[in-house]
């Protein structure tokens, strides 16, 4: 078998829309387009997202709940992940060079996950109750900057 002896089988293709070849041809005239409106029009292009005048899909689903636009977005950091760094002082600095938050300037949140044996003096945005509790157990200070 050769590449140029292959043949397509019967019924798997079909001829292309020869347009504007006359009234014989089936789309003489307008060639398919009908008469005026956009589709009609050389350059239309339709939305990919336009439904054909249906009501569109964002408008259809409903719409639910509230968005705080003032909400704070912080950046957490867990009290077992600043032990194993093995520093006495911690900041939203130090994290950053050690990878443990991605931007020293957004807030930093230092939650209660996992125990806390060593003195540590940790400055952060905000801390959980619990996270607080361990760190002054533990002889050290959280202070909120």
């Amino acid at each position: 078998m050769k590449l140029d002896s292959l043949t397509p089988v019967p019924g798997s293709t079909k001829n292309r829309k020869r347009v504007g070849r006359g009234h014989g041809s089936g789309l003489g005239k307008t060639s398919g387009r009908g008469h005026k409106g956009a589709q009609a029009r050389s350059g239309f292009k339709r939305r990919p997202w336009f439904e054909g005048g249906q009501m569109a899909l964002a408008r259809r689903l409903p719409k639910r709940g509230f968005t705080n636009i003032f909400r704070k977005e912080f950046q957490i950091v867990n009290l077992d992940s600043i032990e194993s760094l093995g520093l006495d002082i911690i900041d939203a600095q130090i994290l950053a060079d050690n990878g443990l938050v991605r931007s020293p300037l957004k807030p930093v949140k230092i939650l209660g996950d996992g125990g806390l044996k060593t003195k540590i003096s940790v400055t952060a945005s905000a801390f959980s109750t619990s996270a607080k509790d361990q760190i002054e157990k533990a002889g050290g200070s959280a202070t909120v900057q």
